[in-house]
């Protein structure tokens, strides 16, 4: 392939990224829209490449997006995952 398929501007910034993670992680309500999403970000990112930092989240299991919203679900708690890979009941 030639690198011209492959122009930055197609590309999230991993500023951008932690953007997005960050103003879903500390969203107001659990479940949140994309039009409210793009009100919450302190500068504007485009939509073809919100998109893509939101499928990029989805495939690494950090939200879950739904026909109601986008949810944050990542948990770094290690006491969570221990729980977890010990199979405890919670």
């Amino acid at each position: 392939m030639s690198s011209e398929n492959y122009k930055l501007d197609n590309f999230p910034t991993l500023n951008e990224v932690f953007l997005v993670e960050d103003a879903l992680q500390n969203a107001d309500d659990s479940i949140i829209t994309l039009q409210q999403l793009k009100k919450k970000l302190l500068r504007q990112v485009k939509s073809t490449l919100l998109l893509k930092i939101l499928d990029y989240l989805e495939m690494t299991n950090k939200i879950v997006v739904t026909s109601k919203g986008i949810t944050w679900i990542h948990n770094t708690n290690p006491r969570l995952k221990k729980a977890v890979s010990e199979r405890l009941e919670l």
